[in-house]
């Protein structure tokens, strides 16, 4: 039997795509060039993801582009999205009946279209046609978002794609520059003690949400949360390091506003302040693969975490929520205040510290 153009394509090319974006678009204009008329398409997968229960891609005829609706997760940060989201968009696309198949198995993709009139049975029988075909190819699309994601998930964007651009060896890394953030909740330890565990994990939970969106926020990453600490980076992309410093100071200042916020409903719910300590500094350091043969870990080392570690340290006897070292002050412009040199254990050399102004903790 001879394939269609469209069912040709789904065998040999459909699977290169890559995205489900891209995948919908080609498909539906393969299916016109096949004489099926179409006024518009929806393709819904289900994803792994901490927030995002599932994603809709949108597709319109007339124009060929593709918009993409969320669908979050209990807890996420919206309302979740209806399951019949892609249906109700091609309603009001057309106003017409949507023809909808479960591509793959019964709980699988689920791939809507509708045309500028009712179907015909035997357009009907090309649309099933078409997504049995296209069951193998969004299978293997699924299974590289899964793995993005979960990657993603664990490890963070620019991490995740660095494993899955890199062979699994632990003898692959760089040497980066980057803006380092590294902090710590205090009296962690008191708390565990004195709470039960589900109120332990609430308030760590609560404490990442703040110190990790602050990063995320103004374009940085976490790499690693140590129990109840976080190392971030703020990579340097530019020949002056200056916009990756001043996006770390905003990343902790927004962290500071964002705890004093947290205490002011714990303290509403008569539970204690959680406090924290956080310390910034500028270096190189190894990005990348370390561990034993067949247990790897992507991280960074080198001299700045150690330094950044140690220098968080020093925020308890200083007195301060967030300290600066002298290498990362030397490369803003934003207001810093001098609190001399120290002596830091296990480095060398003192560090020059500085610390935010008070008026810093309030920026957005």
């Amino acid at each position: 039997m001879q394939l269609s153009p469209t069912l040709a394509w789904l065998v040999d090319a459909a699977s290169e795509c890559p995205g489900a974006d891209r995948l919908l678009a080609e498909l539906g204009a393969h299916l016109l060039a096949d004489g099926v008329p179409l006024a518009a398409g929806a393709l819904t997968l289900e994803v792994p993801h901490p927030l995002i229960a599932k994603r809709t891609w949108l597709w319109r005829a007339e124009n060929g582009r593709v918009i993409e609706a969320l669908g979050f997760a209990p807890g996420g940060l919206a309302p979740d999205l209806p399951n019949d989201a892609g249906r109700r968009w091609l309603c009001d696309i057309a106003g017409g009946e949507v023809h909808e198949d479960v591509v793959g198995r019964r709980d699988g993709p689920l791939l809507g279209w509708i045309g500028p009139r009712p179907f015909t049975s035997g357009e009907i029988d090309q649309l099933s046609r078409a997504a049995r075909f296209a069951a193998t190819p969004l299978a293997a699309l699924a299974a590289r978002a899964t793995l993005r994601a979960t990657l993603e998930a664990y490890l963070g964007k620019r991490s995740a794609e660095r494993v899955l651009a890199a062979p699994l060896r632990r003898d692959l890394g760089e040497t980066i520059q980057a803006a380092l953030l590294y902090a710590d909740l205090r009296g962690f330890t008191s708390l565990s003690e004195s709470s039960p565990p589900a109120d332990v994990i609430a308030a760590l939970d609560a404490w990442f949400d703040r110190i990790a969106g602050a990063v995320h926020a103004f374009g940085g990453e976490v790499l690693k949360f140590i129990g109840d600490g976080v190392l971030a980076i703020f990579p340097v992309v530019e020949i002056s390091p200056r916009r990756a410093c001043d996006a770390a100071l905003r990343a902790a200042g927004a962290a500071e506003a964002g705890m004093a916020y947290l205490n002011a409903e714990r303290g509403a719910q008569g539970l204690p302040p959680l406090a924290f300590g956080a310390a910034l500094h500028l270096g190189e350091m190894l990005w990348g693969n370390i561990g034993a043969a067949n247990r790897l870990d992507f991280t960074a080392i080198g001299p700045a975490v150690n330094l950044a570690s140690r220098l968080e340290g020093l925020c308890k006897p200083l007195g301060r929520t967030v300290l600066v070292s002298g290498a990362l002050a030397a490369e803003t412009d934003m207001p810093l205040v001098a609190l001399g040199s120290h002596a830091l254990r296990g480095i060398a050399a003192p560090c020059e510290v500085f610390t935010l102004p008070a008026s810093q903790a309030r920026l957005p």
